[in-house]
């Protein structure tokens, strides 16, 4: 088992930045992809970021040069970096791990963290 908890969601103002955390704990070895999505309510989930076991990162095409996703594997951590925040970007963010190829339907979600951004 893998427990995801997600941190640093907030409320910023339009241009602002804000940095998502999300610490793993449990069995955290065999991890192949980790992603962070995000929903506004009555919509479907969208896929923001994602992070592959090498290193390697896509992207939605809205948040491409704003956002970077990065992780720390000795802190078992998974970060978000959200620069030039819109308002569109306001929604529940979360977090997810897939354990083995391909990096779909994943194995573990987080609780979320609000972002708001105030235009």
């Amino acid at each position: 088992q893998v427990q995801l908890v997600e941190s640093g969601g907030g409320s910023v103002q339009a241009g602002g930045s804000l940095k998502l955390s999300c610490a793993a704990s449990g069995y955290t070895y065999s991890t192949y992809c980790m992603s962070w999505f995000r929903q506004v309510p009555g919509k479907e989930r969208e896929g923001v970021a994602r992070i592959y076991r090498d290193g390697s990162t896509s992207y939605a095409d809205s948040v491409k040069g704003r956002f970077t996703i990065s992780k720390d594997n000795a802190k078992n951590t998974l970060y978000l970096q959200m620069n030039s925040l819109k308002p569109e970007d306001t929604a529940m963010y979360y977090c997810a791990t897939r354990r083995s190829a391909p990096c779909i339907s994943f194995d573990y979600w987080g609780q979320g963290t609000q972002v708001t951004v105030s235009s």
